[in-house]
């Protein structure tokens, strides 16, 4: 508990009480600790169990970070995008062309993702200036250009993709290895800084913005800034994931790394897992990936189901299977801004605020 206190004048200004301040609970610390030890744990498993973990683990870790960051877009800033492949693609190119020119492709991740940001950064001022349907219409648009100029560049193989250079030297299970711990990172790093950046006064604007952008602005929020913010993290966290999926495949071509599958993936994710949530994109990571493990053998039937299933979720609760969770068993593991409590009603004799609780 926080108790922030402010008095005014005895004759004109009314005296405030102190308010405290709800940041933390004992629920939060428990689980910020089990998911530190299975971090630390996951960290391990390379030397634990070895490959036969790593891809299917890789692959779950590689949602995470998707669903996470696609959430901070849509789920707290209200942009709806259905083109973030643009940006994996930007990654996956752009880790090619560092390690083309001789930096090695695990240290160029990092390079990957600021250039997808510095990307963003003209594309943000046009698009930004759209909301809602036509957002997400521009966003997929810009998606599909990006995946012309790539076919179309000879430079980067042009139709037939370009292999990923600067990992001759790496046996196949270092390879396997170094790949699974990078992926592991960048999923802990979405995580962690979606929950920080909506921890403090982006999140309470970026909500204020996502419901009611007019409103928020006449308040003092500033909207342009708070959609910007959002948008280059998302985009920067895309450029890292598709690096990461270049690593996977060794390969990069524009058709298959600008997939609106990935789009998919992301909305559905969300919509299953909970909108707005930092537990809920990792409940749906969770289910993706397990439906898609059981249920490889019938193809793509396995999206049908997902469809389905989020779109139940989406009406079974407002912020899908974890806003059931939260809204039947009051779960809250990960409080997001703070719950400040209404300072009390003036004494009736003295006209002053009562003396609020102690924390």
């Amino acid at each position: 508990m926080k108790r922030i206190t402010a008095t005014g004048s005895r004759a004109t200004e009314p005296t405030l009480t102190s308010v405290p301040v709800s940041r933390w609970n004992r629920t939060a610390t428990g689980f910020t600790g089990a998911c530190v030890l299975a971090v630390a744990f996951m960290a391990v498993i390379p030397f634990v169990i070895g490959g036969s973990a790593e891809q299917p683990l890789i692959t779950l870790l590689t949602f995470v970070a998707m669903a996470s960051l696609w959430n901070l877009l849509a789920g707290f800033s209200g942009l709806t995008s259905f083109g973030q492949q643009a940006y994996i693609g930007v990654g996956a190119y752009a880790l090619y062309l560092v390690a083309e020119h001789g930096i090695n492709p695990f240290g160029g991740i990092a390079a990957a993702a600021v250039i997808a940001a510095v990307v963003a950064l003209p594309v943000s001022a046009l698009v930004l200036r759209l909301s809602g349907g036509y957002f997400a219409v521009a966003t997929l648009v810009v998606a599909g250009t990006f995946q012309i100029i790539a076919t179309l560049s000879p430079s980067v193989g042009g139709t037939t993709g370009v292999s990923v250079p600067g990992l001759a030297g790496y046996g196949d299970v270092l390879r396997e290895a170094l790949t699974y711990w990078a992926t592991l990172v960048v999923a802990v790093a979405s995580v962690a800084g979606v929950y920080l950046l909506v921890r403090h006064t982006f999140g309470l604007d970026a909500r204020a913005v996502s419901s009611d952008p007019v409103a928020a602005a006449s308040s003092g929020v500033r909207v342009g800034r708070i959609r910007l913010l959002a948008y280059l993290a998302a985009a920067g966290g895309a450029g890292a994931v598709g690096a990461l999926i270049a690593l996977q495949t060794l390969y990069v071509e524009p058709t298959s790394i600008f997939s609106i599958q990935y789009s998919v993936y992301m909305l559905f994710m969300v919509l299953i897992g909970g909108m707005g949530t930092v537990e809920g994109p990792i409940l749906g990571a969770l289910v993706l990936f397990g439906l898609q493990e059981w249920l490889s053998a019938y193809g793509s039937w396995y999206l049908v189901i997902v469809g389905g299933l989020a779109v139940a979720a989406t009406l079974a609760a407002s912020r899908g299977l974890w806003g059931l969770a939260s809204e039947r068993f009051g779960w809250s593991l990960l409080p997001v801004g703070y719950r400040v409590r209404q300072p009390p009603p003036p004494d009736q004799v003295s006209g002053r605020p009562a003396r609020a609780p102690t924390a």
